[in-house]
């Protein structure tokens, strides 16, 4: 089958255009996958998702694209309807959403031509979808390079420069110095953003830098023995920063101070905080040592049933104390007969087998767990508490 012709190479900005239907074969759930002798959305390829939109037949039936890819120069657009081989139709991709990749990728270009040239870090990753912006870098960069970063990015954006893409011949791109994350061969598509950044891409871009709107930087991470940034251009730069904004007048009025002064708010609310768990922690420790010093220092097994869903530590070193006193079977249940119940056993200095009690719960309880021959721990659903402990009790 003869190469698509690539609308979107010719015109960034062509959401509408006209084709004619080569094939339609019929795939899995209920779509089928169409090919034309012409298109402008855009295939994932690259790193970047694929353009959706509308096929519109001779009928003025509308289909839906739902997602576009690339194969030897064949592009396959998989729709919700079938479409007739040879008839003609009327393609209209998302807009919004071509726009938004535009200003996304080449922010990106900007932002990763800076760090190379700074750094002379590669881009060895890239990932541009409905929802985040990511590349990955072959080196550190600090929390100080990240803000310079986004503020040089900002001022390409600002000078509105013209963003060139074209396919240079052979001789001129032997002279060229430009970026790419692999070998190339034959056709080469090459995006300059003058003074910033020469790549080689596939992708429709914006014609001028000042169509980006914004860049900001969401996140920096180690990755790799590089890091990962992620970015926001544009509209979503816009509802970023807007919900962030929200979230930090929302604090504003919780805790009845200023802006400035939030993260000093939170960060004493976090220390009371933590204080008072410690506090909590002490004072559950004293009154389970003294719980457990009030039980009859005779009895063989001891069983202690929380409705509340206790710490498993503080269970823990309950079973751990109750098996220094007591030498058959010691164990804590936690829950209710509704949703359940955790549990640890401990065994004392008796010769009981903690093991085939753990197999006796699976087996007549549907207990899950395990643990080693001192302890075990698991859980249990849909059983009566009362039942589960005469069965610990009497096992042997």
């Amino acid at each position: 089958m003869a190469k698509t012709i690539e609308l979107y190479y010719e015109n960034a900005y062509l959401s509408e255009f006209d084709a004619r239907v080569l094939s339609c074969e019929e795939g899995k759930n209920g779509n089928f996958f169409v090919v034309l002798d012409r298109t402008a959305f855009f295939p994932e390829q690259g790193g970047q998702s694929s353009d959706v939109g509308i096929l519109k037949d001779t009928e003025g039936t509308d289909i839906r694209v739902l997602h576009t890819s690339i194969s030897d120069g064949v592009i396959t657009h998989t729709c919700d309807g079938r479409l007739a081989p040879d008839t003609k139709v009327t393609g209209r991709i998302d807009w919004d959403k071509r726009f938004s990749n535009m200003q996304q990728h080449t922010g990106e270009h900007i932002f990763s031509g800076l760090v190379h040239s700074r750094f002379g870090y590669e881009n060895v990753g890239f990932h541009l979808s409905d929802n985040e912006v990511t590349m990955d870098y072959n080196g550190p960069l600090s929390e100080g390079d990240i803000l310079d970063l986004e503020m040089s990015v900002n001022r390409a954006i600002w000078k509105n420069l013209e963003v060139k893409c074209e396919f240079p011949d052979k001789d001129e791109l032997e002279k060229l110095d430009y970026r790419s994350k692999k070998e190339l061969s034959g056709d080469i598509r090459i995006v300059t953003v003058p003074g910033y950044d020469v790549c080689a891409c596939c992708a429709p871009h914006v014609s001028r830098t000042g169509e980006i709107g914004t860049l900001k930087v969401i996140s920096c991470q180690s990755y790799k023995g590089g890091v990962r940034v992620s970015i926001l251009c544009g509209e979503r730069a816009l509802l970023f920063t807007r919900d962030r904004q929200r979230i930090v007048e929302e604090l504003v009025g919780i805790f009845t101070t200023s802006s400035d002064r939030i993260t000093a708010a939170v960060q004493k609310l976090s220390d009371e905080n933590s204080a008072l768990k410690r506090r909590v922690s002490d004072l559950s420790q004293q009154l389970m040592e003294y719980e457990l010093s009030k039980i009859d220092s005779a009895l063989e097994d001891v069983f202690i049933v929380r409705e509340e869903d206790i710490d498993g530590n503080l269970m823990r070193k309950m079973v751990t104390l109750l098996s220094e006193g007591h030498s058959g079977f010691n164990g804590v249940f936690a829950g209710n007969n509704n949703s359940g119940y955790k549990y640890i056993i401990a065994k004392g200095s008796g010769e009981k087998d903690l093991k085939a009690l753990q197999g006796g719960l699976s087996q007549r309880f549907g207990a899950k767990g395990g643990g080693s021959g001192k302890m075990i721990q698991g859980s249990i659903r849909n059983a009566q508490i009362e039942e589960v402990l005469t069965f610990c009790r009497e096992y042997v």
